[in-house]
């Protein structure tokens, strides 16, 4: 590890005061910035996770973190059974889930994806609902890291160069090729003048690609013993079907009135049944549900998890979804698109927030609970 990121991780805190988010969220415990995130890699107290797939995470990943896909944290058999509902997994399974990824239970876990955050907010709600007492949604991703990486600047600016020599000598070999007239000393010696610029260009930024805190490659990982305390379980932030079942009977019966609400966070292809996964029974949308894709939240324009507390706190009041209900999230799995919607709600400061963590899986799987097209 180089010496600048060393100081880094020495000079880290892991206080409250460490991961203090903007943007006027009322719970700034959830969110930390990219700024404070970039002093902690490499500490060993600190592990960042991953939450996009295993191929998304071999091109480019934070150095030194561990993927966990957060659709493969909810486990359910074929038929969309999940054995210990609401938990996305049995607490055996869940340990040795979490202990393989060289976790423990006294590190800090900083849950990444790409930028968008369903992914990463999917393995936020895993670890927050089994009670890992220090866990984060890094806002803004990977693309926040390698946007503030001196290494990446200087590597993206040898790479420019790369790119332009490459272009030029291309252009110096067709006119070997096809100009009678030029001067081929010249041109080859310009073509071989190039290739030494080329050599010693790569040289750099190998030298420079050793520096960055996003790399490329496989996951290096030893295995740590996770205990779960089934105490600290926090079943207030997770919900099974019988639960989201009673919610969606006093929706029907009561309309706005109703003290609930399902926000189904899927685009519209999956809410009307014309698109669903292949290991479901049924496609369509829980009755009574209300529409807020997931899209809404996520701040694609400035590349950030989440978009400001107005900006969130308007999109739901427009739709009904104000702090006096109880608030259920759902999509394919939970852990993601259903887990954007109720970290966002968190971050505002709602109390009654749930992911249903068995989502469609579960719901399009149980012939006895009905469905809407």
């Amino acid at each position: 590890m180089n010496r600048l990121l060393k100081t880094l991780c020495v000079a880290a805190s892991l206080s409250a005061a460490t991961v203090i988010a903007a943007d006027g969220y009322k719970d700034n415990s959830i969110l930390i910035s990219a700024e404070e995130a970039v002093k902690l890699i490499g500490n060993p107290k600190v592990m960042f996770v991953s939450g996009d797939n295993e191929d998304v995470y071999k091109l480019g990943h934070i150095k030194g973190s561990v993927e966990m896909y957060a659709h493969h944290l909810h486990h359910s058999e074929i038929d969309g059974e999940m054995h210990c509902a609401p938990l996305y997994r049995c607490i055996d399974d869940a340990e040795q889930t979490i202990g393989k990824k060289g976790i423990s239970n006294d590190m800090m876990v900083i849950a990444y994806d790409d930028y968008k955050g369903p992914n990463a907010t999917g393995v936020y709600s895993f670890f927050d609902s089994y009670g890992h007492k220090n866990v984060k949604v890094l806002n803004g991703g990977r693309a926040s890291i390698v946007a503030i990486d001196p290494a990446q600047k200087e590597y993206d600016a040898l790479n420019a160069e790369l790119k332009e020599l490459k272009k030029a000598q291309k252009t110096d070999k067709e006119s070997l090729k096809k100009d009678a007239n030029a001067d081929k000393a010249a041109l080859e010696a310009s073509i071989k003048k190039a290739d030494d610029d080329m050599k010693a260009l790569k040289a750099k930024m190998d030298g420079v690609e050793k520096r960055l805190l996003v790399v490329k490659g496989d996951e290096e990982v030893k295995s740590k013993t996770y205990k779960i305390d089934p105490k600290n379980i926090k079943y207030s932030v997770i919900a099974e079907k019988n639960e989201v079942k009673h919610a969606m009977e006093d929706i029907l019966k009561n309309g706005k009135s109703s003290k609930y609400v399902i926000i189904d966070s899927r685009g519209i292809a999956e809410i009307i049944g014309e698109r669903k996964m292949d290991n479901v029974a049924r496609g369509g949308h829980i009755p009574g549900a209300t529409f807020i894709e997931w899209s809404r939240i996520s701040d694609a324009d400035n590349k950030l998890s989440f978009k400001s507390s107005d900006e969130i706190k308007r999109v739901y009041e427009s739709y009904g979804v104000t702090p006096d209900k109880t608030i259920y999230a759902y999509c394919q799995v939970g852990a993601g698109r259903g887990s954007e919607h109720i970290t966002a709600l968190q971050l505002l400061g709602y109390k009654n927030v749930k992911v249903f963590t068995g989502s469609w899986d579960v719901w399009g799987n149980d012939m006895n609970l009905p469905i809407k097209r």
